[in-house]
């Protein structure tokens, strides 16, 4: 300090002189500066709204009034916490009312003047009765204010008569009606000390003065920094006036529940999240909202039965297989497999064209076969390029069409092949993997015969459309694009869960697992665009997420808990035990239960609020329940899936691995949604 005077004095006597120089980098000692200030303000901007206001109710009320001005204040305030302070304050919340008439006396000490009705209202039953024992001992008396009748302490009646001109009754001790020095002001501070933010219009119309008058003691108080002015009330329009005190508690109060709303939230609410990030349920109709879902679905391992059935639907309301016909045959959707389950089923991946050759390589891909009619396959498309089933037939002529289609998708389901529409995909899930001859037989079975200029055949409607490499579509890996194919993946893992976390890239079968986005997730946070935290409890302290979804995160958890009382809850929701917006089993844990459920493909979960109630599978007519099971929910749930169509029909034979019948519960709330008991189980048709 002594050489910082001596400089200072130098400069201004004018013995050395201060010259401003940019240099290229800051020096060491103002380096260190500026490092702790990026890293004190660096996610200023971009934290969710809870750790901001959080925050900055941290801070010194007036440094607050610099940094954010007074109208922050409204934003940063809780309205709940504003009416719970006065309710305590005015001895009108449980707990807080007189029990007894010595208490009483004490709500009316602190509170101040008040009429019959409010003094019913701050005591307990039969409490309020014992006014008349307080005005024959004279403890309390009865004053005109404002042209009522109101209640006092003793101890305030020279208070009243000098601020507001009340006449008191005869036979009071002097050392109560001795003048007192400010009455007014002590009168309207109790006033303040017992309500939230206020203004003065309001002292005036309590006490019969005019605003005015009200407005000159407010700033005496206000001068004495026993009352503070602002904009409190987050509903409010004008400055308010409030107490020092009750703004201190106010602000412990917001502070407090924007701390527990900055907890972790339940891996229920991760789930409900998830639903609603996906648009689950929301009326999104026509081409726009199918794009949309694609971009959200992009590079996802969906299964191929579930996509036109659950998934897509789930997303678009009134969803036409026409629509996703056209963005493929138009160049602008490619979908390609991802491993084949079974013989009549396998996994595929959509991508939009222009962001093909950056996410394709960033998924794990399978074997691929190694057979020489494979190879041929790919030698005729890679010298030919798009063709169609005849051209692949002539170059297989030794081998059946059902060999030919076996090794076509072979490649297919290895993701070396696609085709530019869903037409054969379908076929291929309906089992259409014959050859079907054309213009040979009518209706009647009569034999046609052949004509010159008569198409003879067509080749299995699962070999139908255009066939082409899918190296052909995104070209040869550049070792040197490692990077951006991570940057790809990463940022389409938090399009698609908003809220990424260890387990959820996992399941989705990235190149590398987590540690390989990681990185990438990592300097995205340090470039402030996602933010790092725990925000589900349970999932690993490696949490990413985009702006937004951890306020809509929070909502949703503040949602359940609004609604916890409520007896009319949301309608459970059915979705595809494989639905990418289907965390369990996947990012989160299967609850509790007797049974076995997993992610397969002829499964399907019934969830309400993030909690699942059961798990069927449709092909093994296995099921499953959960603990605190509305069993009624879920049997309604399933029977409607049948009644639209999704479903032939349900037939449920076991539940947690014993036969239904022997569950009595479970027998009644499939009767009462319309089940009907069989020799195997019970039946929905």
């Amino acid at each position: 300090m002594p050489a910082l005077k001596d400089v200072l004095g130098s400069l201004q006597a004018r013995r050395i002189r201060a010259v401003q120089v940019d240099t290229p980098k800051a020096s060491p000692f103002s380096q260190s500066l500026l490092f702790n200030w990026i890293a004190a303000y660096m996610y200023e901007g971009d934290a969710p709204l809870a750790e901001r206001r959080a925050a900055a109710l941290a801070l010194d009320r007036d440094l607050l009034a610099d940094l954010l001005g007074a109208d922050e204040l409204r934003e940063l305030l809780d309205s709940e916490a504003i009416a719970a302070v006065e309710l305590d304050a005015q001895c009108l919340s449980d707990g807080r009312r007189a029990r007894n008439v010595d208490e009483l006396h004490d709500v009316l000490r602190r509170v101040g003047d008040l009429t019959v009705e409010e003094i019913k209202a701050r005591c307990e039953s039969g409490v309020a009765e014992g006014l008349n024992s307080l005005l024959g001992a004279k403890r309390v008396i009865s004053v005109a204010v404002s042209g009522e009748t109101r209640y006092i302490v003793t101890e305030d009646a020279a208070r009243y008569r000098d601020a507001l001109g009340c006449a008191l009754p005869l036979g009071l001790p002097e050392v109560f009606t001795t003048p007192v020095a400010r009455p007014l002001e002590e009168l309207v501070a109790r006033f303040a000390r017992t309500h939230a933010p206020f203004h003065a219009a309001d002292i005036a119309r309590r006490f019969a003065i005019t605003e005015d008058r009200a407005l000159s003691v407010l700033l005496a108080l206000e001068s004495s920094e026993r009352v503070v002015r602002g904009e409190f009330r987050p509903d409010g329009v004008e400055r308010e006036w409030c107490d020092v005190d009750v703004l201190r508690m106010v602000r412990r109060r917001s502070l407090a529940k924007l701390r527990h709303e900055v907890e972790p939230v339940e891996q229920s609410v991760l789930a409900a999240f998830l639903a609603t990030w996906h648009g689950i349920g929301h009326s999104r109709v026509g081409m726009d909202a199918l794009v949309e879902t694609v971009g959200v679905l992009q590079g996802a391992a969906i299964t191929a039965s579930t996509l036109e059935t659950f998934v897509l639907p789930r997303r678009v309301r009134g969803y036409r297989a026409s629509d996703l016909d056209s963005l493929c045959t138009n160049g602008e959707v490619v979908w390609v497999g991802a491993g084949a389950i079974g013989s009549s089923d396998g996994r595929v991946r959509m991508y939009f064209a222009d962001q093909l050759p950056l996410l394709i390589h960033g998924y794990e891909s399978p074997n691929p076969p190694d057979g020489e009619g494979h190879n041929t396959i790919r030698a005729l498309l890679a010298q030919r390029g798009a063709s169609f089933w005849g051209s692949i037939k002539a170059a297989l002529p030794s081998h059946s069409d059902a060999e030919v289609l076996a090794m076509l998708w072979d490649l297919v389901w290895a993701g070396e092949v696609t085709n530019d529409s869903f037409a054969a995909l379908r076929a291929y899930l309906a089992g259409g993997k014959t050859p079907r001859v054309s213009n040979q037989r009518r209706a009647s079975g009569r034999v046609l015969k052949a004509r010159p200029a008569r198409l003879a055949r067509v080749g299995p409607p699962a070999g139908a459309g255009r066939w082409s490499l899918v190296r052909e579509l995104v070209g040869e890996p550049n070792q040197n694009a490692t990077t951006a194919v991570m940057h790809a993946v990463a940022t389409q893992l938090l399009e698609r869960h908003g809220v990424v976390t260890r387990e959820a890239v996992l399941a989705e079968g990235v190149l590398g697992g987590f540690s390989g986005v990681y990185p990438i997730l990592r300097l995205m946070e340090e470039k402030g665009q996602v933010r790092r935290g725990y925000f589900v409890n349970g999932l690993g302290a490696a949490q990413f997420a985009v702006v937004g979804a951890v306020d809509q995160l929070r909502s949703t958890r503040d949602t359940f808990v609004s609604l916890a009382h409520d007896s009319e809850r949301a309608a459970p929701n059915l979705l595809a035990a494989t639905d990418p917006a289907q965390p369990y089993g996947a990012a989160i844990d299967w609850p509790h239960t007797e049974g076995r459920p997993a992610r397969v493909v002829s499964a399907v979960v019934i969830l309400r609020d993030g909690e699942p109630l059961a798990w069927f599978d449709f092909r093994s007519h296995n099921l499953c329940t959960f603990t605190n099971t509305d069993h009624g929910a879920w049997a309604t749930a399933i029977a409607e899936a049948v009644k639209n169509g999704e479903f032939r029909g349900a037939e449920i034979r076991k539940a947690n691995g014993v036969p239904v019948s022997e569950i009595s519960e479970l027998t009644q709330a499939l009767a009462a949604a319309g089940f009907v008991e069989s020799y195997k189980g019970w039946v929905f048709r």
